[in-house]
């Protein structure tokens, strides 16, 4: 029994010390709470939002690419496409997706990378904005991911020509981030009847 007693004297010196050791006085833990309140007011949740780029990350050749995801309305398997002659060589097509007409954009083409063929993984990632819409050949989606935007540089040295100017930035870990409202923006990429 004098055991017991030893132990529950040994547990209590224990609690006495860890309290003592984190015990803070009423006046440091209003300080510590008003410095606290004062962080959180400068930093608003729109501040907070405007810090991330939320993209769609996708493989193209050998290469990881993204664009932001607000331009993406959908990420689908690539479905059978009906080549169109007469249309730039970066043109692969179009395809019906939920009942209209999309052209598809093969990136491979438009930015003079490798081309590896077609094949039943590869995916259309429609873009739409306000006047056009197309759909991006995609070698394989990697998912949505939030990138700090500060984290993007404005350039590489081998990024040039055409793939320099559609480009929002380049992460540290060396995707290439589009800018998906340039891209929407681009008459040149407009595919009408007429072409």
């Amino acid at each position: 029994m004098g055991n017991w007693a030893e132990i529950h004297q040994r547990l209590a010196d224990f609690e006495r010390r860890i309290e003592d050791g984190f015990a803070v006085s009423a006046e440091e833990r209003q300080a510590r709470l008003e410095t606290r309140s004062r962080e959180w007011a400068r930093t608003s949740p729109q501040d907070a939002d405007d810090a991330w780029l939320e993209v769609l990350s996708f493989n193209l050749s050998s290469e990881i690419y993204a664009v932001e995801a607000c331009h993406v309305s959908a990420v689908l398997p690539l479905p059978q496409f009906t080549a169109l002659p007469g249309t730039p060589p970066f043109v692969l097509g179009i395809v019906n997706v939920r009942g209209h007409i999309v052209s598809v954009l093969d990136l491979r083409v438009f930015f003079e990378l490798p081309i590896e063929g077609l094949s039943d993984k590869n995916f259309l990632a429609v873009l739409r904005g306000p006047e056009m819409e197309f759909g991006l050949l995609i070698d394989r989606v990697r998912g949505i991911v939030r990138i700090p935007r500060a984290s993007l540089q404005a350039g590489l040295a081998n990024l040039t020509g055409v793939r320099a100017s559609y480009l929002l930035g380049v992460t540290p870990d060396q995707w290439t981030v589009l800018d998906g409202a340039r891209l929407l923006g681009d008459p040149s990429l407009r595919i009408t009847a007429d072409e």
